[in-house]
């Protein structure tokens, strides 16, 4: 079974709904409680928790006596803060890691007078903060106001692979079911004030980086090495970790990393993704070894899947994979499923992950309960404040 961990991105809000540049000040109260790293740290490389590493190591810096349960660390924003759970080999561990940080990072903002809401936008108009530091001064500096207004929450899964030529292999294999994953995990439907008309509003903010979106299919591993290393050479990104494709190989373990994702409302919808995220991985490791040749998708088409997986959410049309043309969300969703049922029944997956699916589809995504919240007060803090309630049940 292909191990996971999990990067969550948090917002920081203040007790009336409102976004506040606390993330940095929480941090201090982590590290000195030994649950994270501080920004000064951070910026220096330090010792700071990553998602999972290969499946025999003890877990993230555990080598260094970091805590092996992951930890707390900033982002780019200082109305932000991130946690990574710890390298997992089930869903149930998932879940818990999952609410246990998120347990952690609110009691981190509660010592400095805030909290934290799983909302991959701002609801509420707000100016953002860059987070002090060398490396998110000189992104400021090099991206402008694409750096600057970017106050987004996504949702990072990492799945183990044996080695880049797999890795390679799978990322050839899922770009064409990533933009699914938008759609289920749509959480962003304000930004700064207004109702953006998306379900996923923080996928269009998130694609103005010049990286960032689907790529073509990679011949090897090689292939995709000189491409990041073409990329790098144009001195246009800051450095190899603002390769933002959807998905890519981490470069620091050697796991594929799915980063499409908004930050999920609800825990249990990010434990969904992550068993969806695994299932495709393996899913497509095993087409590669049985020979079975990769999808040839244009990039074109999939980043127009991706636009409206995140205008859609799960209440309209999806692009469908399998026939690249419009199809009701609900089927579009359950074909992802039934794509990936074997392998998860193979993990002991398949249940907890179609009735997580099935539960979304009912009930809706995070974008569709902020947007309830919203017609019934017509307070957007007010949805600040409903959604700090929502991340930590």
């Amino acid at each position: 079974m292909r191990t996971v961990g999990v990067e969550e991105e948090l917002l920081v809000v203040d007790p009336a709904g409102r976004p506040v540049p606390l993330g940095p000040a929480a941090l201090e109260v982590a590290a000195r409680r030994g649950e994270g790293e501080t920004v000064a740290e951070h910026d220096r490389g330090g010792r700071g928790p990553g998602a999972a590493p290969p499946a025999d190591h003890a877990g993230p810096g555990a080598a260094d006596g970091d805590d092996p349960r992951g930890g707390l660390v900033p982002e780019l924003k200082a109305q932000q803060l991130e946690f990574a759970t710890r390298v997992c080999a089930d869903l149930a561990d998932v879940a818990a890691d999952l609410r246990y940080w998120r347990s952690r990072a609110d009691a981190a903002a509660r010592s400095v007078g805030a909290r934290v809401a799983a909302l991959a936008s701002s609801p509420v108009e707000v100016e953002p903060v860059t987070t002090p530091g060398q490396r998110y001064t000189e992104m400021a500096d090099t991206f402008g106001l694409t750096a600057l207004e970017q106050l987004t929450c996504g949702c990072h899964v990492h799945v183990a692979v044996d080695d880049d030529e797999e890795g390679v292999a799978v990322l050839n294999r899922i770009r064409g079911w990533l933009p699914v994953l938008t759609a289920l995990t749509s959480n962003s439907p304000f930004w700064l004030g207004r109702d953006s008309g998306h379900a996923s509003f923080r996928s269009q903010a998130w694609n103005r980086w010049p990286s960032a979106g689907p790529n073509e299919l990679f011949a090897d591993a090689a292939h995709y090495h000189r491409l990041i290393a073409d990329l790098v050479a144009t001195d246009t990104i800051v450095d190899t970790g603002m390769v933002y494709f959807d998905a890519r190989l981490s470069e620091r373990w050697p796991t594929v990393e799915v980063r499409i994702a908004d930050v999920a409302l609800h825990a249990e919808d990010a434990v969904t993704l992550t068993g969806l995220v695994r299932g495709l991985v393996e899913t497509a490791a095993r087409d590669w070894r049985a020979g079975v040749p990769a999808p040839d998708v244009r990039s074109e088409v999939v980043r127009v899947a991706a636009w409206r997986a995140g205008r859609s959410g799960t209440t309209g049309d999806l692009v469908h994979p399998a026939t690249g043309r419009p199809a009701p969300a609900a089927d579009v969703v359950t074909a992802l499923l039934d794509h990936v049922r074997p392998v998860l029944a193979d993990a002991g997956d398949e249940q907890r992950v179609a009735d997580g699916v099935a539960s979304v589809l009912r009930r809706g995504t995070g974008a569709d309960f902020q947007r309830r919240v919203h017609a019934e007060t017509g307070d957007l803090a007010a949805v600040v404040r409903a959604a700090v309630e929502e991340t930590q049940r």
